[in-house]
């Protein structure tokens, strides 16, 4: 079963976007910001990581920036998720060494678009 790793500060995203894949089949672990996640990661391997962009103590970018120089995740997707869509968040984050982006709110589909282009269907992993 594929394990996805959904970094957001704000409990009702977490539980709205871990809802939507869960329901799809994807285990799902949560952190609430960008520290949370780099443990999360040590402890539990993730096959894939949904992170905010916007977030207190460790924001998205520099924890994208921190996975993408840690040798122990060569290749782990990552795909940003704001809420503050404007010109030119896309190319931070994929500066930042995300793999794909999404703007908030998130549709289950453009959400399941996403997580498949770098993940099988949780009944083909």
């Amino acid at each position: 079963m594929a394990r996805i790793l959904v970094v957001e500060d704000n409990f009702t995203n977490q539980k709205v976007v871990a809802g939507m894949l869960g329901k799809r089949g994807y285990h799902i672990l949560v952190a609430s910001h960008g520290l949370e996640a780099i443990e999360a990661l040590k402890r539990d391997p993730c096959d894939l990581v949904l992170m905010d962009v916007q977030m207190p103590v460790l924001d998205g970018l520099e924890t994208t920036r921190q996975i993408r120089q840690d040798g122990r995740w060569p290749g782990l997707p990552i795909i940003g998720l704001t809420a503050h869509a404007m010109a030119g968040d896309r190319e931070r984050c994929l500066e930042a060494g995300m793999d794909d982006y999404l703007s908030k709110p998130v549709t289950m589909q453009s959400l399941l678009a996403a997580v498949r282009k770098h993940l099988p269907p949780p009944e083909q992993a």
